[in-house]
């Protein structure tokens, strides 16, 4: 019997995320089929993705490169649009079987909330459409019967963890962190790092803003408020442990206190594959876990002393409300300052820090609250940097 195709669209086809999910469809293509394929800005490798995977539509978020892509499309028949409401509009296509939300940061929340709404299943690698809005998200997605299946490697293994455990109670989700390439580095080293540096992760192939968030320990701080409303746990369940080895990719605690955990290499591709095709695996070319060269594993508690952006993310979702929202927007200023070498890595903390004692709270944010919060925080924190008044 012949399997249908499922039908994906990847919103962000050019990052990271994009371009390994795009090899998990080439490897499996008798199952999967590249719908829409949706890129911000890299006109150039969306145009030979377009010619490779010949999807259905492509579109580009960066109006001005419309008429570059129409034009090198034009003997294709390919659907090609542009900006942000066609982004928002190609979710809600009814022959989509699944999204993959890989826009980085704040600008994959309106599509996101538009194909939850559509009760489309969503394989989320957009990790701050959550820590913005995740209280938002998950009711929109249960009152719209919207699948989420994680994408992030954490998470998946988590999800991979629960698997047939049923009504069993988690007493707590142990969340692993690489601890990045400066796990080792005193205070005073880490007010010297780099770009190049910071860019250079230990383990994961990852885009500049995601990497970034590792070697600051912001995006374990994400992807503990991601995990607390996808598994419905309190943040206190949560706890963080730097594992350099980067094998165990999240264990789960149950009452019994027996322990699960997900293995496995680090590699994107597997979680990715295993959000298409869940509940089945599908075979991979990933190399195996060879035990004997690991020698051993090992754990350590993160130094939130010199990593504090891990605390301002638990005290963010204590506070709850609009407060992951500021912080989300205050760290993508903070790494795009870093990223233009405008300051220091221990600079982007102490920018994050002074933005949310400044930014305005709301208990009870609307969609229209969350989009006013991102745009003000933006200005303070980058009116802040203007005045240099963070350090």
């Amino acid at each position: 019997m012949q399997i249908k195709k499922r039908h994906i669209a990847i919103l962000g086809s050019t990052g990271s995320i994009g371009r390994q999910a795009l090899d998990v469809i080439s490897n499996h293509s008798d199952r999967f089929e590249a719908y829409a394929l949706v890129a911000n800005n890299s006109v150039e490798l969306l145009i030979q993705q377009a010619r490779t995977f010949m999807p259905e539509i492509v579109v580009i978020a960066n109006e001005d490169k419309y008429d570059q892509l129409k034009s090198a499309l034009s003997d294709l028949p390919i659907k090609v649009w542009c900006g942000s409401k066609s982004i928002e509009e190609v979710v809600q296509d009814e022959n989509i079987d699944m999204i993959l939300t890989a826009m980085v940061g704040f600008s994959g929340l309106k599509p996101t909330i538009n194909a939850v709404k559509a009760g489309k299943a969503i394989a989320l690698a957009n990790k701050e459409t959550l820590v913005v809005a995740g209280e938002l998200i998950t009711s929109l997605a249960i009152e719209n019967r919207a699948a989420i299946l994680p994408v992030d490697s954490e998470h998946s293994a988590i999800f991979q963890c629960l698997n047939g455990e049923g009504n069993n109670s988690m007493e707590k989700l142990l969340l692993t962190a690489s601890g990045g390439p400066f796990r080792n580095f005193s205070k005073e080293d880490l007010q010297n790092v780099t770009k190049a540096q910071a860019l250079a992760h230990p383990k994961w192939n990852m885009g500049e803003k995601v990497t970034i968030d590792s070697s600051t320990l912001m995006n374990k701080g994400f992807e503990m408020i991601e995990a607390k409303w996808l598994f419905g746990v309190d943040p206190a369940q949560i706890e963080v442990l730097v594992h350099p080895q980067s094998i165990i990719h999240s264990m789960v605690q149950f009452e019994d206190k027996s322990i699960i955990a997900q293995l496995g290499q680090p590699d994107m591709r597997v979680p990715i594959q295993y959000a298409f095709s869940y509940p089945e695996r599908l075979k991979t070319e990933v190399e195996e876990v060879d035990f004997f060269k690991l020698s051993k594993l090992t754990f350590e508690r993160p130094d939130t002393n010199r990593f504090p952006n891990l605390t301002f993310a638990y005290e963010a979702i204590k506070a709850g409300g609009n407060m992951p929202c500021i912080l989300n927007a205050a760290n993508e200023i903070a790494v795009s300052l870093f990223l233009q070498e405008k300051i220091g890595f221990m600079e982007m903390s102490l920018l994050i820090e002074k933005t949310l004692q400044k930014a305005s709270f709301v208990r009870s944010p609307s969609l229209d609250d969350y989009m006013q919060t991102d745009s003000e925080t933006r200005e303070i924190t980058t009116e802040l940097f203007k005045a240099h008044s963070f350090v």
